[in-house]
């Protein structure tokens, strides 16, 4: 199992634009949206070609794949839901990969592993599991500090990051959970 895992497009069609061309090129199975999709929220600055209208439609023609998971972000509204194809106002959803393997994705608003000064509410996870997040804009991709046995990935902003560069992330399953977990980085055209 091959997931993308992305946060944080705040509504930044530009990016947008190369997120979707770098999942087309990792063949991935599933895409997951850890929320604050469209809007850019009122601490941060309009993202590079703010226009989520645009983004929209990027997003409801990849979701009739039926490959699309997504979760509601702090910057999600009713509205958001009205103009997706695709559920998104869940706090969080939980996977199970092949080898047995619970994956938690969530925005990080209202669970979180507390990197960044995020939210310290660590759901009730197997050992073993992970806990995937965004909200932070900066990634992460390490044992929660503490709960070393539960794996915390966040991979950072694709609209707004603060820590430099525009980012999504890769799980790969089958494989041991620090290196199942990898960011991409994705580049200016």
């Amino acid at each position: 199992m091959k997931i993308a895992i992305a946060s944080d497009i705040h509504g930044s069609a530009y990016w947008a634009e190369r997120l979707m061309r770098a999942i087309e090129t990792e063949q991935v199975d599933r895409v997951v949206l850890l929320g604050d999709v469209l809007y850019h929220g009122p601490r941060n600055d309009l993202p590079r070609e703010y226009a989520p209208k645009k983004v929209i439609p990027l997003l409801n023609e990849f979701a009739k794949t039926g490959a699309l998971l997504a979760v509601r972000g702090n910057c999600e509204a009713e509205v958001d839901q009205m103009v997706l194809d695709f559920p998104c106002m869940a706090d969080y959803c939980e996977l199970v990969d092949d080898a047995g393997r619970t994956l938690f994705f969530t925005h990080g608003h209202i669970f979180g592993a507390g990197f960044h000064n995020s939210v310290d509410n660590l759901p009730a996870l197997p050992k073993g599991s992970a806990i995937v997040y965004g909200h932070t804009h900066v990634k992460v991709n390490e044992p929660v500090p503490a709960a070393p046995d539960i794996w915390a990935f966040n991979p950072g902003s694709v609209g707004i990051p603060k820590d430099g560069s525009h980012s999504f992330g890769i799980y790969e399953s089958g494989r041991p959970v620090e290196k199942a977990f990898r960011h991409v980085i994705l580049e200016e055209a």
